[in-house]
């Protein structure tokens, strides 16, 4: 991310609603899974401007790193209360990584080249019993400037975001397509801004924030996805989403030994990948 995409985040991920919404449902499945208490820590890793894991701190021990200098004296500034590491996980976290009791990688692994090394060296560092939960952007279809200007390598499908943990000693309790409901009309505004050659919104990105009682419909059409996702969770008489405009998994790091693995050749190319070969 540049400068002005960590200003722009800083600036609205407060009240935007699709910011709003993804804080919602994650603040419900991080409660099924962690009872809230002053031991129970969470980290959150890539935690840019801070937001998200401020979000959870009247309920829990936080943490947030991040590699961008700029995002963490944002995030410090805005969130004083939370504790926030310049550095890299896990190395960088120091005793963090083995107190933790889940780690949250919002929107994180498209930003990386080796997402199979990143996610295997932070399972490999924690604690068995720790709870992963993730969250990425989904659908090649629906890749725009907006994705280019975040410098993402890819969005995923769920073949592929579930191959990342797959033969590694993790328990996968959820995983889905979300932000669902409003996938065809985010389908239809990303293929009208490649058709126009730009993005909707601000530097370079989809961000912009609407008015507020338009703010507030999309807010709560996403955020009423958290009651179906929980079902999914605990196994009730629900399917988990088929598609959407990302993906979530919540994952519990079991015992057992984990090598740091490379992301396999056989994978096609990133988009990312591809422009830089043209």
């Amino acid at each position: 991310m540049q400068p002005e995409q960590f200003q722009l985040h800083a600036d609205i991920e407060q009240r935007h609603w699709w910011f709003v919404a993804r804080r919602r449902i994650v603040g419900r499945l991080v409660g099924e899974v962690l009872p809230p208490g002053p031991d129970a820590v969470v980290v959150d890793v890539g935690c840019g401007t801070g937001a998200n894991i401020a979000a959870l701190a009247d309920r829990y021990d936080c943490a947030g790193i991040d590699t961008s200098d700029q995002a963490v004296e944002l995030a410090r500034q805005r969130f004083p209360d939370v504790r926030f590491l310049i550095g890299r996980a896990p190395e960088d976290l120091g005793e963090l990584m083995q107190q933790a009791r889940l780690f949250t990688l919002m929107d994180v692994l498209e930003h990386v080249d080796d997402d199979f090394a990143m996610l295997s060296e932070l399972l490999a560092a924690a604690t068995p019993g720790s709870h992963f939960l993730l969250t990425v952007p989904a659908g090649d279809s629906l890749w725009t400037e907006h994705d280019e200007s975040f410098g993402h390598y890819r969005r995923y499908d769920l073949d592929r975001f579930q191959r990342i943990w797959t033969d590694l000693p993790v328990a996968p309790l959820l995983v889905s397509y979300f932000n669902a409901r409003l996938y065809p009309v985010v389908r239809l505004v990303r293929a009208i801004n490649r058709k126009r050659g730009r993005a909707a919104g601000r530097v370079g990105t989809d961000f912009e924030l609407p008015s507020r009682p338009v703010n507030w419909l999309l807010q709560s059409i996403f955020a009423g996805e958290a009651r179906r996702l929980l079902d999914v969770l605990h196994g009730r008489k629900a399917r988990a989403y088929r598609r959407g405009v990302s993906l979530v998994a919540l994952l519990r790091r079991q015992s057992g030994d984990i090598d740091i693995r490379r992301k396999p050749t056989d994978l096609p190319p990133d988009r990312r990948q591809l422009k830089s070969e043209i």
